[in-house]
């Protein structure tokens, strides 16, 4: 009964400065549901980065040419030609935690047809590309290793392309024009949607590497060679073995730097995440200074409700009640005050959390668990700083107290 009258008493004080109590309150409301908002944002972005990663293709290996450098200056990686179909010819020949390899070759090219047209990436790979990529044909047949051998100028398109080229008909059999190289479209890809950039990945045609290189390119270097690793769990050893085969293709000593690079599906996936984690945690961290600015202001109230209650202390304390009793009382009302704040932040965080996510076009993970911890340190917030005014009070003296104007 003790218990339950201390709470009923401290509901009956917070109640009748409503408005007081709720401005108290607005500190922690505005810390947790920032806290809770900005962590469900951040989470749902890195799990869709990380969707997208993983659509990139099947254990993935990135072989990319090294980086040159001018006075001294690096370029950075890819900025060097140091790649070529041999590169991958050896790697698919020699290596044995592989599964399929493809080289790329990237070209930028206005593409007509008919009376329509598009600047487009046209990329030239072998017949693998789909399943390395893990990204099927959605209408016709992707090109066959007699194409690539062949050198045929046949063309794969994208989703985006194809609806720019082709509005509401079947390209299939159609004739492009990519650059002066005429081309028959043998295929639309299924859709792939944007990457971890950003960048709207079916905006794409693809073609017989062979193809690209010589009737487009330069007919030597190419820009990075795709590899497929034979499971997840092999990907570090098919790295290290991918490497020591391009170090022989390349005649490098052992003293000697790789002139090329190497990165793997677990890499892409931490580097695009961390950037995303590093700026949680810190407006995570901003938030907690807020649910702090929050005690204190549960604080300075509780020191105006002290003031104001002095009388009623007095009397208490004179009819016998005991300073652990006035301070258990005042660290009820700091608690319900601050949780009661609590579960208003958690309310306006999932709220706040799903128009960001609407917003910005983003997933939205919600986790228990933070939103438990929310809840939690907001009621430590209240007891914590409502502690030093639940003290004073406790310490008044009965007499002076009963004297009070």
């Amino acid at each position: 009964m003790k218990w339950k009258s201390l709470i009923k008493v401290a509901l009956k004080s917070i109640m009748k400065n409503r408005m007081r109590s709720f401005l108290t309150m607005l500190g922690i409301i505005i810390g947790v549901a920032s806290v809770i908002a900005l962590i469900s944002v951040g989470k749902g972005t890195q799990a869709d980065i990380s969707g997208k990663i993983q659509s990139m293709g099947t254990n993935l290996l990135m072989v990319m040419p090294g980086a040159s450098g001018f006075g001294g200056v690096s370029r950075g990686a890819g900025s060097w030609h140091t790649l070529t179909l041999a590169d991958a010819e050896k790697i698919e020949k020699e290596a044995t935690l592989v599964t399929q390899v493809s080289p790329v070759v990237r070209e930028s090219a206005q593409v007509i047809a008919g009376r329509n047209n598009w600047f487009t990436s046209v990329q030239g790979v072998t017949a693998n590309y789909t399943i390395i990529r893990s990204w099927p044909v959605d209408r016709g047949a992707f090109f066959t290793d007699r194409d690539v051998k062949t050198m045929a100028k046949v063309a794969v398109l994208g989703a985006t392309v194809a609806d720019t080229l082709f509005p509401g008909q079947d390209p299939i059999g159609a004739r492009i024009r990519v650059g002066n190289v005429p081309f028959t479209v043998v295929g639309v890809l299924s859709k792939k949607g944007q990457n971890m950039m950003g960048s709207d990945q079916d905006d794409i045609i693809l073609a017989p590497s062979t193809t690209v290189l010589f009737r487009l390119g330069d007919g030597k270097w190419i820009n990075s060679i795709t590899v497929s690793a034979v499971s997840e769990r092999e990907t570090d050893a098919a790295r290290s073995e991918v490497e020591a085969i391009m170090r022989r293709s390349h005649r490098l000593a052992g003293s000697e730097d790789n002139n090329f690079s190497i990165r793997t599906q677990t890499e892409l996936n931490e580097m695009a995440t961390s950037v995303t984690r590093m700026m949680t945690l810190l407006l995570s961290a901003v938030a907690g200074v807020s649910l702090l600015v929050g005690g204190i202001g549960i604080m300075n109230i509780m020191l105006v409700s002290v003031t104001e209650r002095t009388r009623e202390i007095g009397i208490r304390l004179a009819i016998g009640a005991r300073e652990a009793d006035v301070l258990v009382q005042f660290l009820i009302e700091a608690a319900i005050i601050s949780l009661m704040g609590g579960l208003l932040g958690i309310l306006l965080g999932l709220v706040t959390a799903g128009v960001i996510g609407r917003a910005i076009s983003a997933s939205i993970v919600v986790d228990p668990l933070t939103i438990t911890i929310s809840f939690l340190f907001s009621g430590i917030i209240g007891i914590f700083f409502g502690f030093y005014p639940a003290k004073k009070a406790a310490a008044l003296n009965p007499i002076e107290a009963l004297h009070y104007e």
